[in-house]
C-alpha cells in the first residue's frame, strides 16, 4: 500500500481470513482490517458519523485508518468482529486498481505480527511464507504505517500513532 507492504484476502472468505492470521502468527482476538475504495463503499458496511464523514472526506485516501460501527453481518462472522470494523482508502494506484475490482480487501501489513513492517520487497519476501501472489512495488517511501483512530461520541482517540497528528485530524 501507501505506507509498508501489506497481506490481504477477500474478507468474505473464512478460509482467506484463517490464513492471513496463520501467515501473521496473529492472535484470533485481534481484528484485521479491511481496505476499501471510497467512503460510497465503506457506509455499504459501516456506519459513519458526522465527524468521521468530515475527516475520511479530508484523508481518505491517505494514511488513515478509521475504526466505526459495522452493519454488514456477514462480513462481522467472516471477520470474527465484534461490533467495530476498521476501515481505510489507501492512496496508492495498484491497491485503488485491485479495490475498484473486489471493492474490499483484508489489508494488514505483511509481517509477523509483533514484528517490524517492511518497506522494501526483499525484506518481505524473506520474513513472509505461504501467500498466493507476491506483487513487488519497489521501495516505499513511507516514514510510518496509517494513523488508527476511533470516534465515540464524536471524539477522537487515537489508537496507533502514524504519519497524521492529533492537531491535524481535530482541525476539520
Amino acid at each position: 500500500t501507501d505506507t509498508v507492504y501489506g497481506i490481504g484476502c477477500d474478507p468474505y472468505n473464512i478460509e482467506s481470513v484463517k490464513k492471513i492470521y496463520q501467515i501473521k502468527s496473529r492472535d484470533i482476538s485481534k481484528p484485521l482490517p479491511v481496505l476499501v475504495y471510497s467512503r460510497e463503499i465503506a457506509e455499504k458496511i459501516a456506519i459513519f458519523n458526522e465527524t468521521a464523514k468530515k475527516i475520511v472526506e479530508k484523508y481518505w485516501p491517505g494514511q488513515l485508518t478509521i475504526i466505526v460501527m459495522i452493519k454488514d453481518l456477514e462480513l462481522k462472522k467472516s471477520l470474527n468482529l465484534s461490533n467495530k470494523i476498521a476501515l481505510r482508502v489507501p492512496d496508492h494506484q495498484c491497491t485503488l486498481s485491485l479495490l475498484k475490482k473486489c471493492n474490499f480487501l483484508v489489508g494488514t501489513s505483511a509481517n509477523i505480527s509483533g514484528d517490524g513492517s517492511f518497506t522494501n520487497p526483499e525484506d518481505c519476501l524473506k520474513n513472509i511464507t505461504d501467500y498466493d501472489i507476491f506483487l513487488d512495488g519497489g521501495v516505499i517511501s513511507s516514514k510510518s504505517e496509517s494513523t488508527i483512530i476511533e470516534i465515540e461520541d464524536e471524539k477522537i482517540k487515537i489508537i496507533r500513532k502514524g504519519s497524521l497528528s492529533y492537531e491535524e485530524l481535530t482541525d476539520i
